[in-house]
């Protein structure tokens, strides 16, 4: 019992911190999104991009937008990758290689910030910060403006399709929500001691005589962002795990708390959009009730689980810090890999077979628990339209979703979005276990080398960018299928939902009849619970079977 008070303690603290905080952001997420005021410096933004702030765009504008505006992300970033030799604050680190560097583009710009490489000998500071941390702001805010154009298009009527203006989306998430929270918090950060400075390597002499490279740079700034924004990319290779990154315990909570703020305060959001407050509660509910369990469950897997040695007085602490134990790095794990932040503190490689699988399942239910920003809520929101559809069928009425009809048109697209991934997954999945250049990467055969392989595609599909450590990745094999898998992961899913919002936004509502399913009660989240693990279980668990569970039973 004692081995679990420090999991109970991070625990407590972690969810006052966000039952005090997700309301408020919430609602300020609300009217970040629904308001038709600008502020001055947003006007000023609109006119340098020749924008007109006030022109509703139509779903399929909305979305080449959001592909175009993604394209140009990706193109700089690369050209920053492949030309940092010839940048200042980048004397003495060379240009990536082509491969290297369209990954990290792809990467960086899906949200998933995937590295192949170490940050801290690979990079510069002007990459770092130009590069990197500007794609951790914009790749977040798209993710929120398609999650806010998705609840428009519920709660508009008469909307013709039209679903919002993705420009005034990103501008007013970056400006109103991300960049004043990471401003602070990288104050907090530092003040806690994580490392901020523009300084060159300091060689110093150890205790032993020997002498050490010490590596600073602007890491609190890239750090509260990449929390915040659920990205994951660290400035060092060793990410969360790393002092300068992540101190202390203290640091350890702020991080999980910034992880999972943005997602659940989008759930609060929804209710707001939509009019109907619980409506964003019973989200939320589903929401919480999953992460909850994936906690619950990965703790156990570390430190009384097969493989965790509990006689040792803490579980598992191969590939741990000391400073944050088991129950630490399992609190953050389930945080990581339950949104698409992809951050690790330990090492996920050496999480025991239960442990390691929990971690797998969280990303593979489509990172929903609570998910990315704004990938989470949308995500959601598909799968509480595939539960009403379901419940429809069964009682013989016309499934609907807060008043809008879903028909054909609607579940095919709910179809292509819960499809998308697990096509993308598996047949990278099936390339990497059969091709000499991707087996050559796995650090070990049989059932841990089959999770090394199904844990980096994995992580790629669904935009997460956590990695089990034995894979060897940077190869111009796995820089490329991962890239491929982070963007079809990332877009296809978002065409989808848009789609579905256009449509959406275009009915008149239904009012509710008799047998209309309520989705604001408890029966609607047991369902909609229900259903988010049947479509994975169905999905995965013959691949699942073939890593964790066999190498669990082994």
């Amino acid at each position: 019992m004692s081995e679990l008070l420090p999991a109970l303690g991070q625990v407590a603290v972690l969810v006052l911190l966000l039952a005090l905080t997700v309301p408020l952001l919430g609602r300020h997420l609300a009217r970040t999104y629904t308001s038709e005021s600008h502020t001055r410096l947003e006007r000023g933004a609109y006119r340098a991009l020749r924008l007109d702030p006030d022109a509703d765009q139509h779903w399929r504008t909305y979305a080449l937008s959001v592909l175009g505006f993604s394209l140009v992300g990706l193109l700089v970033l690369y050209a920053l990758g492949r030309l940092q030799h010839l940048l200042p604050l980048s004397l003495g680190f060379d240009g990536l290689p082509a491969d290297g560097a369209w990954n990290t583009a792809v990467s960086f710009v899906t949200n998933t910030n995937w590295q192949w490489y170490s940050g801290e000998a690979a990079l510069g500071h002007l990459v770092q910060m130009t590069g990197l941390t500007v794609q951790n702001f914009v790749s977040a805010a798209v993710g929120m403006a398609v999650a806010a154009a998705f609840a428009r298009g519920l709660a508009r009527t008469h909307g013709a399709g039209r679903v919002g203006n993705f420009w005034v989306d990103v501008v007013r998430g970056v400006l109103r929500v991300l960049l004043p929270i990471a401003v602070v918090g990288a104050v907090v950060l530092v003040l806690l001691g994580v490392v901020q400075n523009l300084a060159a390597p300091r060689l110093l002499e150890t205790l032993s005589g020997g002498s050490q490279s010490l590596t600073g740079g602007p890491v609190a700034s890239q750090e509260v962002i990449k929390q915040l924004g659920t990205n994951g990319g660290g400035f060092y290779n060793a990410n969360s795990a790393h002092p300068f990154e992540n101190p202390t315990p203290l640091t350890n909570i702020l991080a999980i708390f910034l992880m999972l703020l943005v997602p659940f305060a989008m759930a609060w959001a929804f209710g707001h959009i939509v009019k109907d407050r619980r409506q964003g509660v019973a989200v939320l509910s589903v929401m919480a009730i999953l992460l909850v369990v994936s906690v619950t469950l990965l703790t156990w897997a570390e430190m009384a689980g097969p493989g965790s040695a509990p006689a040792l007085a803490g579980g598992a602490l191969e590939g741990k810090e000391t400073r944050f134990g088991t129950a630490g790095s399992a609190l953050f794990g389930a945080a990581t890999t339950g949104t698409s932040t992809g951050a690790v503190n330990s090492t996920h490689d050496s999480f025991t077979a239960p442990g390691g699988g929990v971690a797998l399942f969280n990303m593979m239910l489509g990172e929903i628990a609570p998910g990315g920003v704004g990938s989470g809520l949308y995500g959601m929101l598909m799968l509480a339209v595939l539960t009403v559809f379901l419940s429809g069928l069964m009682v013989g009425r016309t499934p609907e979703y807060l008043g809008k009809k879903i028909g054909q048109r609607e579940i095919v697209l709910v179809a292509a979005y819960v499809l998308a991934t697990p096509v993308v997954l598996l047949t990278a999945l099936a390339v990497a276990v059969t091709a000499p250049a991707g087996v050559a990467g796995l650090q070990e055969s049989g059932p841990h080398g089959f999770s090394e392989a199904l844990y980096a595609v994995t992580s790629a599909s669904n935009n997460n960018g956590s990695a089990f450590g034995g894979l060897t990745s940077g190869t111009p094999f796995w820089n490329t299928l991962l890239g491929l898998c982070m963007l079809l992961g990332r877009f296809v899913p978002i065409i989808a939902v848009l789609a579905l919002a256009g449509r959406f936004s275009s009915q008149r509502p239904l009012p509710p009849g008799p047998g209309t399913l309520s989705t604001h009660r408890p029966l609607f989240v047991v369902l909609l619970t229900g259903v988010a693990l049947v479509v994975v279980g169905l999905t995965y668990v013959p691949v699942l079977t073939l890593g964790p569970i066999v190498e669990s039973l082994s």
